[in-house]
Parts: structure tokens; sequence; C-alpha cells
């Protein structure tokens, strides 16, 4: 009976060592399973069959003046341990942290680290702003500037959860209840811790629905860490996705006791719901390239036209001299054309049919030369002759008709050739020149 009683006293005492919080709300601290999910049998059991889901996870915490230095300690070491529960990566959990008082400070986002023992380091390093309590301006914040795509989100194709715990032991010195009904709207999941002093009708306005799950008190910052596991369960369910018994080809997303399948940046679910298609980067208005667009296994490259090439910017291009030598084939002369070129000739030459080629131009063509009767070709040139009977006057184009010995005497031949008229050489032999003019020639003269 002594041992009976023993026990029952050693219980009691237990008891009133509980926090008055835990004692009058036991459901804000004792595990409740969620639909679909929650913790079953040992933990060693839930450990190895139970990650969290992917999340975009923003933890934003309160270090206004009444937040003492140690206690800002105690918050610190619950954002690690909080960490530590999670499946923290690129792929899977992002987190990201905020400090605020009267300002608020973006300690890092989402976009920074993808490894618990960066984050923790970084956390380590969190000092507190002191002043006062905005927390409306922290949630605003997180909407503006943590939930980008730029800062670290990922896509609303990828469907991941993104979600906010506060963490505070004040009363908001701003107006929270539109900002918070706005970041709900917006799909983000609120959920909201006091401890303390908090203001407990503060904390169920700024929290998602159902108000039980989402709204936790503690009476000091001393025993916050408790919470740590009433977290874990909340953020883990029966994981399909973490199991490998789902189908999804890329991403796989937990819902509960289900999932859904998502697919990487640059890749679109297909109506399946299981299997991703690359998207057509080059479809008009999603890449930047001047001329030429090359879809790439969800991404895209820029090219350029022939005759143009590629600018350092990776996108835009510029015509390329055409004309260098060992670009185009043109046999005399290559004019370039835009990016492109075309070939000429030298003077006195014409282009052939294959536009590359040049061939002399015949001067002897009709209207190419001045000669009177026969036009000779001579390369590049020409040279006039006369027909048989005919002798090229002195102007070298045009002709005369010959005069032979069979139409007039020695004397005058020599005479005709006095007087300038051309004639064939044997006609002259027997003429010789004297100041007045040809003579025939003596026989025994000279």
């Amino acid at each position: 009976m002594r041992r009976a009683l023993g026990i029952l006293g050693c219980c009691l005492a237990l008891l009133l060592l509980l926090p008055p919080a835990a004692r009058s709300s036991p459901h804000r601290l004792r595990q409740q399973p969620r639909p679909g999910g929650g913790l079953s049998g040992s933990h060693a059991a839930a450990d190895s069959a139970c990650k969290n889901r992917p999340l975009d996870l923003v933890f934003i915490i309160d270090s206004s003046r009444s937040v003492r230095p140690e206690e800002f300690e105690k918050v610190k070491i619950f954002l690690s341990k909080m960490i530590d529960t999670l499946d923290v990566g690129e792929r899977t959990t992002r987190v990201a942290v905020m400090n605020y008082a009267s300002t608020v400070k973006v300690e890092f986002p989402l976009r920074t680290y993808f490894d618990k023992a960066s984050m923790k380091e970084a956390i380590s390093h969190i000092e507190p702003l002191s002043a006062g309590t905005m927390t409306g301006l922290a949630i605003q914040t997180a909407m503006d500037e943590v939930f980008t795509e730029e800062m670290g989100t990922r896509p609303a194709t990828f469907n991941i959860p993104k979600v906010v715990i506060i963490v505070t032991d004040g009363r908001p010195q701003d107006q929270v209840q539109d900002v918070a009904a706005s970041a709900r709207t917006a799909g983000i999941e609120i959920y909201a811790v006091g401890v303390d002093r908090a203001d407990m009708q503060s904390l169920r306005i700024m929290a998602s629905e159902p108000l039980d799950e989402h709204v936790f008190y503690v009476e000091t910052y001393g025993v916050i860490e408790k919470l740590t596991s009433k977290f874990r369960e909340t953020f883990c369910a029966v994981n399909v996705c973490a199991l490998g018994t789902h189908d999804c080809e890329q991403v796989c997303v937990s819902k509960g006791g289900s999932y859904l399948c998502g697919c990487y940046e640059g890749y679109t679910l297909n109506p399946d719901k299981r299997t991703c298609s690359a998207l057509d980067m080059c479809a008009p208005g999603r890449h930047e390239c001047d001329q030429l667009c090359l879809s790439n296994n969800g991404s895209y490259v820029c090219e350029c036209y022939e005759g143009y090439t590629l600018n350092p910017d990776k996108k835009t291009c510029s015509a390329m001299d055409m004309c260098v030598p060992g670009r185009h084939d043109c046999a005399q002369v290559c004019l370039s054309n835009d990016g492109s070129y075309s070939c000429d000739c030298f003077e006195g030459y014409t282009l052939n049919p294959d536009k590359k080629t040049c061939s002399a131009v015949d001067m002897c063509a009709p209207g190419r030369h001045d000669c009177e009767q026969v036009c000779m070709r001579d390369d590049l040139f020409y040279t006039c002759d006369c027909y048989q009977g005919y002798t090229l006057n002195p102007d070298k184009k045009t002709c005369s008709r010959a005069i032979t010995s069979s139409l007039v005497t020695t004397e005058e031949s020599c005479a005709l050739v006095q007087i300038g008229i051309d004639l064939e050489e044997h006609y002259v032999s027997g003429c010789h020149p004297d100041p007045k003019g040809f003579k025939i020639k003596e026989e025994q003269g000279i």
C-alpha cells in the first residue's frame, strides 16, 4: 500500500511540473495524427519510413526588445533542431529565415542554402534587432521579397507548399489581419507559435485553418524545443514519394496519404498526370534569340542565319564579312551584302551563268569596237584590219582600197606614195625618197 501511494504521489508531482498551457490545452503539445498519415508504431519505424514532404518553408522570428538575449538563443536552437527534422535540399525542402522587430531583415532566402550544416551555421550568427514588433510588416515582406521565384520559391506548377512559421512573444504593433488574409489567399500556409506573453487572439488572426493545427503556445522559450516533434508530425505523412511507390516521371509531391506529380523547370506535365514533356522553349515569347532558336531538352540555345555570327550575349547576331578570303567562291570580285555576297568581274570580263566565274568579253562583238572592216580580238583588246584589196589607214580603224601595179605605173606609184596614199611595199620598191618626193631609182644609182 505504501508503495502504491508513493507511485501515485510521484505521478502527481510530474503533472504539477507541466506548464499551465499544457495542462489546460493538451492538444497543443500532444501528437495528433493527420488524415492519411502521422506517426504510428515506434519512432524508429517512423524515421525509416517517413520523410517530410517538399516545402518552401520560411521561419519568421520575433527579436523585439521583449525577447531577452538568452531567450533569442533558445529560438535559434529551436530553428536548428527543426532543420534537423527536415529533408533539406534543392529538390526537397528549401528553408529561409527572416528576423523582425520594428524592421525586417531577410537573414537568408530560399535559394541560398541546400544543406543543413550551412543553414545551421548561418542561424548561429543571427543577431536580434530589438525595438518594436511589426509582425504585419514581416508577413508582407515574406510575400514581396521571399516567396518569389527570383529568391528561390519554386514555380506554382511544381505544387510545392509554401509555409510560414511565425515565432513571437508579444502583440503585433501593426495590422496583421488583412496582410495575413492576403498571404493565405496567395496559398501560403501560416503556423503561429506564441511564447510567454504572446497574444493568443493575434496568433489566431494570423494562422491558417484549422486553428487547432496551426496555432501553438509554449510557456517559455526554455521549452520551445518541445514543438520540434509536433512540427515533425505535422510535416510528415505517409510519404508515398519518399517510399518510392509512385509513378511520377520527374517530381513527386506528397499530399496527405496521396501524391501529385510535377515536372522540372522547362518541362510540362502531360495529360496522363505522370509523365513530363520538354516545353518548346522556342515558341514565340519564350526565348530571346535574335534569329534562330534551337530547343534543347527543356532549354534552348540561339544561333544565326548563314552569313551571320552570334554575338557575345549569345542572343543577337551580326552580319559576317562574307568576302573575307576563304568565305566566298568568286573568281574575281566579291561584293559583301548584309551577311551574304555576290560575285562580279573585272573590266573586260563578264559573269558566267554560274554567277561565280568570269569570261573575257568579246571586244569584237558588234557595238564594242570601231573597226571599219575587220576586228581582230587579242585577249581583252582588239586591233583593226582590212579586207583583201584594202589597206589600213593611219587612224588604225578605217580602210582604203589598195592600188595595184596593174593599175598604175611605177612613176604613178611613187607619185601616189608622195601624196600619202599607202601602197603595198612591192609597189613602191622602185621608189626612193628625195627632197622633192619619191623618184624612180636609177639602175646604177644607190
